[in-house]
């Protein structure tokens, strides 16, 4: 790794692709090296983009450049165990897009090869890297509203998305739950840890992918959430935290926080916004400074998104699924 900068790779050109690699060109820690495709022509296209310097038709190729200090693996979900898996072969490091994986045995086996290559692996979870919601942990953490008896989240997209969209395509992982639950799942886990019992059902397309899928998660200690995801209709994309001696509102995009309100018994409500530097309101700046931070401190996995709560998550999920009867090419029934 480069003694002033971290020297990234990006696999995949899409959206999420571009996005990224524009928050990185920003990055002063940061140094954008190479990009791969399936497609040698969208590969060079975004590089010329973005003044990227490398840029190869095959995956392999990427995974094998040496001067390349960590992949940020951008394909849908369906792809990034093979994906992340030929980076962490070759001894790149990895931060890998949510969902993770498609199921848990797949989050598993990348997180063995990283174990294995002694490589950084990490999801690329931007939630828990964002200032606002580390805060709203740490309050919760320090008992601010008492003990946890409920959370809810939702994350809803107004569509409709043809069949042929890769949210209705069961090859490529789609459905709400994957795509949009992970956001509502992840967010209940930061706070309350893996769930003990799991509820939860869905409507499903025609391709039986879930067009959206509500779960009750519980916990011994009395907790519940309530988690909802859709691709059929629009939500407020808010969350809610309440606790024993009150409770806090995230009002819209909990999924990137850019402020919430704390409401605490006999005090008046309390709101807590961005730093003026905490970036735009979906920027990847924080995730990537994280990563920066790992790699320099010689860490293989991240504090604020640790493999096992990755794991945890994936696990919930393949239960959600398991409910609700949604299974994907290849897995097992």
């Amino acid at each position: 790794m480069s003694a002033e900068r971290v020297r990234w790779g990006i696999l995949a050109t899409g959206g999420i692709a571009a996005a990224m690699a524009a928050d990185l060109v920003d990055l002063p820690d940061a140094e954008l090296v190479a990009v791969a495709s399936r497609s040698e022509d969208s590969a060079k296209a975004f590089a010329e983009r973005f003044g990227i310097p490398r840029a190869y038709g095959d995956w392999a190729s990427l995974a094998e450049d040496s001067d390349v200090d960590v992949v940020y693996v951008a394909t849908p979900h369906s792809a990034h165990r093979a994906a992340a898996g030929l980076c962490l072969e070759a001894g790149r490091n990895v931060l890998c897009e949510k969902a993770f994986t498609l199921n848990v045995r797949e989050a598993e086996e990348l997180v063995a090869l990283a174990k294995e290559r002694g490589a950084f692996l990490m999801e690329g979870m931007w939630t828990y890297c964002n200032p606002v919601v580390r805060k709203l942990k740490a309050l919760v953490d320090d008992g601010a509203i008492g003990e946890v008896r409920t959370v809810q989240a939702d994350f809803g997209l107004e569509g409709p998305f043809p069949p042929s969209h890769r949210l209705r395509d069961p090859a490529q992982g789609g459905g709400a739950l994957l795509d949009l639950g992970v956001y509502p799942v992840s967010f209940a886990q930061l706070l309350l840890g893996e769930p003990d019992g799991i509820s939860a059902r869905a409507v499903l397309s025609d391709e039986n992918v879930d067009l959206q899928t509500g779960a009750l998660l519980s916990w011994e200690s009395g907790a519940l959430a309530a988690v909802h995801c859709s691709i059929v209709g629009g939500t407020s994309i808010s969350a809610s935290v309440t606790g024993s001696k009150g409770r806090i509102d995230v009002p819209d995009g909990f999924f990137f926080a850019d402020r919430f309100v704390l409401h605490r018994d006999g005090r008046d409500p309390e709101e807590f916004t961005a730093a003026p530097d905490h970036g735009a309101r979906n920027s990847f700046r924080h995730e990537a400074i994280e990563v920066t931070r790992a790699l320099r401190a010689g860490e293989t996995e991240s504090p604020l998104v640790p493999l096992d709560g990755t794991l945890a998550v994936m696990r919930t999920m393949d239960t959600i699924r398991e409910q609700i009867g949604v299974r994907y090419p290849g897995e097992a029934h």
